[in-house]
């Protein structure tokens, strides 16, 4: 009898559970009809039991709409002690293109829903206005460019709705390096009496490869807020809506290299260079640095494709190149790069130099033809500093007194008689004071035999000057005791050396504020021109010993 009823039972609950799978409903429905192409509309799927969430299959949808994020949720109520359980699919759809689109007829496990017929308007379309919560603008600066040519791309995300969040995909285009231009742009706009919020965003291109190409626009995908559809006002609460937009695909056509094209490619709308001089080239004095700054402008070129700027010296000339400094933006929505670098120059002999042109070869993207950016050759004077050259030894260039006759010589004669007897008195003296000479000379090369450098420019002093002039601070504090062992007769090895053996105080108080900048915790930049002031005084002003000083009145 026991087996009996359990039999019974299981064969009853056998039976409901088949019932149960029988009577499963399935229903499908979309939150706007009609719909405009590129944006989304939500599909929702409803099963009115328990299910598998990885039963819906979404593929035959693929065929005519682009398929988004699918969320799943359940649902378990009880009213009056009877149990009801709910799956819900939602799925994020775009249309691919305008005109009348059938939602096919999904299946569930064993159930299937009904087809949805579809209406998709254009973007053009008067009615889409009234429908866009959300849509996507596109403008491009060309759509005929060069391998290499920088383009522009503006995005425009306009939203009606409150976004609850989103994110923004990057353009895509094969064999092409895209990256962002500044910051996102937000402002307010009206469009057919609606208004919008505006995210504005611009790329820069470059195409890698020649060819035909299809520029694919970002996508948006995100929630927006909306209000809630529960009938119980006190408790209830805003809803987010996921979201998705797209923006139109681009043609474009990329040219290849001209097969006769010889250089560094640069396709560029206007690319220019030009030079300033710090101070005036006029004033140029052997010792003393002076600054050209070259500056490299190009209009559709990225900074990283602006060649390198060189600048060949001739021989009396020594340049100093700094770290060149790289600078883009937008212009009239055109990319414009630019490449400033200062050459620090200075002459180590007086004399006319002739600098060489500078060519920078690129070609026209609007008039299709080889250009040449130059700036010409250029030919400078430089002045010899008084101040700075070396104490030339005397020159005894008396010539004896003459015992002959007056002559037409440049040379000043003095003719002495016989039976003068201050012929040999002056003879005498004149022997004497030869004689001196030669011994404080021949004294004064074994004591300071590197006497005649240390008034003169040399390569340590110029490369300081140079360092001073580009605020090197590293550089400057390497090459100061280099620098000052050129000055003294005492070899040196550190800068405390320098500090205890000069007696220049503004070249101590310049060392001074040179090593607080580098040896402090203070982050302030340090700047060359106290130091290029006490240097340049030290060197007009040898110290050296006052042995070294001789003078001779004969």
């Amino acid at each position: 009898m026991v087996r009996i009823i359990v039999t019974l039972i299981g064969l009853y609950a056998l039976l409901l559970t088949k019932t149960g799978f029988a009577f499963v409903n399935v229903t499908a429905t979309v939150d706007k009809n009609p719909v405009v192409v590129s944006e989304s509309f939500v599909l929702t799927v409803t099963a009115d039991d328990d299910i598998n969430t990885n039963a819906l299959d979404t593929s035959p949808l693929m065929q005519d709409f682009i398929v988004g994020r699918t969320s799943v949720s359940t649902q378990t109520s009880m009213i009056n002690f009877k149990t009801s359980r709910t799956t819900k699919w939602s799925t994020v759809l775009i249309a691919r293109e305008a005109g009348t689109k059938i939602i096919p007829a999904l299946s569930v496990d064993s159930a299937v829903t009904e087809p949805i017929t579809l209406s998709v308007l254009a973007a053009s379309d008067p009615q889409a206005s009234k429908q866009q919560d959300l849509f996507i603008t596109t403008d491009i600066s060309a759509k005929e460019v060069y391998v290499q040519q920088q383009l522009t791309l503006t995005v425009k995300l306009h939203f009606a709705a409150e976004l609850k969040r989103g994110s923004l995909t990057e353009p895509s285009l094969t064999g092409a390096n895209i990256t962002q231009i500044g910051k996102d742009k937000e402002a307010d706009t009206i469009i057919n009496g609606r208004r919008y919020r505006v995210i504005e965003r611009t790329y820069a291109i470059s195409p890698q490869q020649s060819g035909e190409f299809t520029l694919k626009s970002p996508i948006f995908s995100g929630e927006i807020m909306q209000p809630s559809t529960r009938r119980n006002g006190f408790l209830s609460f805003a809803e987010t809506k996921p979201v998705s937009v797209i923006g139109e695909e681009i043609p474009l056509t990329i040219r290849p290299i001209p097969a006769d094209y010889q250089g560094a490619w640069l396709p560029s709308e206007l690319l220019s260079i030009h030079q300033e001089w710090q101070p005036s080239p006029d004033s140029f004095i052997v010792g003393e640095p002076i600054t050209r700054i070259i500056t490299l402008t190009a209009a559709g070129l990225s900074e990283e494709q602006l060649p390198d700027i060189e600048m060949a010296m001739p021989e009396g000339l020594k340049v100093y190149p700094d770290q060149a400094e790289l600078h883009t933006g937008l212009n009239n929505e055109r990319l414009v790069s630019q490449k400033v670098k200062n050459f620090a120059i200075v002459a180590n002999k007086a004399g006319v130099y002739q600098l060489p042109e500078i060519i920078i070869p690129w070609w026209n993207t609007v008039t299709n033809q080889y250009q040449q950016a130059v700036i010409p050759a250029q030919t400078i004077t430089v002045e010899s500093n008084p101040e700075q050259i070396a104490q030339a030894p005397i020159s005894l260039s008396s010539e004896l007194p003459s015992l002959t006759e007056p002559s037409n010589t440049a040379s000043k004669t003095v003719t002495v008689y016989q039976s003068s007897w201050l012929q040999w008195l002056f003879l005498a003296l004149w022997l004497l004071t030869s004689l001196a000479w030669f011994i404080t000379y021949i004294r004064q090369n074994k004591s300071t035999p590197s006497n005649a450098k240390k008034s003169s420019v040399n390569d340590q002093y110029l490369a300081l000057l140079a360092a001073c002039k580009q605020h090197n601070g590293e550089q400057a504090l390497a090459l100061l005791v280099p620098w000052y062992n050129t000055m003294v007769d005492k070899k040196i090895s550190t800068i405390a050396d320098i500090i205890h053996h000069t007696q220049h105080d503004t070249l101590i108080s310049a060392i001074n504020d040179l090593q607080q900048c580098f040896y402090s915790k203070s982050t302030q930049r340090w700047h060359g021109d106290n130091l290029i002031k006490a240097v340049t005084a030290v060197n007009k002003q040898p110290e050296i010993s006052p042995s070294q000083t001789f003078a001779i009145n004969p």
